[in-house]
């Protein structure tokens, strides 16, 4: 998906003058409790640089810890394949930044109130919390040098407007817990006589050319029609061109007012899969399986193992999916 909010300009806005020179106060505050070891946040924020965050810890792990130092939030899912090369990028800069920014990464499955308070429409999503207050960065993924870019005026602002300037640690030991980050999460690496080519598929679908990916997967499974890897690819890049240009709102009302109309259901099973929410996308589709027929049927059904696909069908929810919809079928 092609990445937006690319830029910082104008974000400053975003907050009041009154906002910002409590926000200095408290940066002020936070570095001299710091300085005198009374500063547990503080330690706590210097301690480490990349995090895993849930509902329950938001406020302290990001909401209080943006009083020191910008804190990036990065959004992801086990199930999606852009996350899996972006999220290593993001450790590896959280890394070379060296306590300028930390990052916090929130997987959207579990922590869908998060998920739905940033009003995320699709992942990966990052954003930032300085002083407390929510600046979108960008969506999709996005080449390394667009992402130093926004993160260095993130820095900027947080620096000259709010007087934050986080809490320079090592680079050595920077590096290294970044080092780890990506050795925990890390995507396994394709095996097998097409690495070339599904290296040139995942690089187009993370630079958001979703046409150059799909007829790359394609390529692929025309050698290899099991390659499991690229099923998966072809999937997702289909699903993201598909809601690339849909208007939310509307694909939303229609599928609110019109239950049977299947086309109507199908766009909005797209959104509810980009947003994250897997196992409405399955009821929606297979709900619209149940109470439509003919070709209706058909194209919510194969929309259904369309979707399936981009999960994995290791996925206990595209298991449980498939039994509901034989039960519907027969």
């Amino acid at each position: 998906m092609q990445p937006r909010n690319m830029s910082m300009s104008g974000v400053v806005d975003l907050a009041a003058v009154k906002a910002a020179g409590e926000a200095k106060q408290k940066a002020e505050q936070a570095r001299a409790e710091a300085a005198r070891g009374g500063g547990d946040a503080g330690a706590a924020g210097a301690a480490r640089l990349i995090f895993d965050v849930d509902e329950a810890g938001f406020e302290q792990e990001v909401l209080q810890r943006s009083a020191e130092v910008p804190v990036v939030i990065d959004f992801w899912a086990e199930w999606c394949e852009p996350c899996k090369q972006l999220s290593p990028l993001l450790d590896r800069l959280a890394g070379e930044y060296a306590g300028r920014f930390v990052l916090a990464k929130i997987d959207v499955e579990a922590n869908q109130l998060l998920f739905q308070q940033f009003g995320v429409q699709s992942i990966p999503a990052v954003f930032a919390v300085v002083a407390g207050q929510a600046l979108p960065l960008f969506q999709g993924s996005a080449p390394e040098a667009q992402i130093r870019q926004v993160l260095d005026q993130l820095v900027q602002v947080a620096e000259q407007r709010f007087g934050i300037v986080g809490a320079p640690i090592d680079p050595a030991a920077a590096g290294a817990e970044a080092a780890g980050a990506q050795g925990a999460e890390a995507p396994e690496q394709p095996a097998g006589p097409y690495d070339s080519a599904l290296g040139a598929a995942h690089q187009a679908l993370d630079e958001g050319d979703l046409g150059g990916a799909v007829q790359a997967y394609k390529n692929v499974l025309s050698d290899d029609p099991g390659n499991e890897e690229a099923k998966a690819g072809l999937a997702q890049a289909e699903l993201l061109r598909r809601v690339q240009d849909l208007d939310p709102q509307q694909v939303r009302k229609t599928a609110a007012e019109s239950p049977a109309d299947a086309a109507a259901q199908i766009a909005a099973a797209d959104l509810d899969l980009v947003g994250g929410h897997v196992e409405d996308a399955f009821g929606r589709l297979i709900d619209t399986v149940k109470r439509t027929a003919g070709d209706d049927r058909e194209a919510a059904r194969l929309r259904l193992l369309e979707l399936f696909e981009v999960i994995g069908a290791d996925d206990p929810r595209v298991t449980a999916a498939r039994m509901t919809l034989s039960r519907a079928l027969f």
